[in-house]
């Protein structure tokens, strides 16, 4: 037991020293750029950030992250599933099937209807 906290400890100690040792070292020994086009501000692609608030935005941004996660979420349900697939039996491919089925079936209607063209 007191080997294992002894371990611990020394881990820590070298982390809480090393990581600011290594943050003063890359900014020592990394490049430097003043560049202006690299001090500004952008979020998404957006240039100029400081608009008014009331101007239109591009629902796109909003519509490709929407898609993203209902596709990324969907990886959360695959993933228990291949990992039991032994003890889950044929029943269960064919459901992943059908789950497949739908999924590829909402990306080609998302991609026919043009929700991924950005012009």
């Amino acid at each position: 037991m007191t080997d294992s906290i002894f371990l611990a400890s020394i881990m820590i100690f070298v982390l809480v020293t090393l990581l600011p040792i290594l943050f003063h070292l890359t900014k020592y020994l990394g490049s430097k750029s003043d560049n202006v086009r690299k001090n500004e501000p952008v979020e998404g692609g957006i240039r100029l950030t400081h608009k008014d608030s009331f101007d239109g935005f591009n629902v796109k941004f909003f519509l490709v992250g929407i898609i993203f996660l209902i596709f990324d979420v969907e990886i959360l349900f695959m993933f228990p599933w291949g990992l039991n697939l032994r003890e889950l039996g044929l029943f269960a491919l064919l459901e992943m099937f059908v789950f497949m089925t739908l999924l590829i079936g909402g990306l080609v209607y998302v991609y026919k209807s043009g929700m991924l063209k950005w012009t």
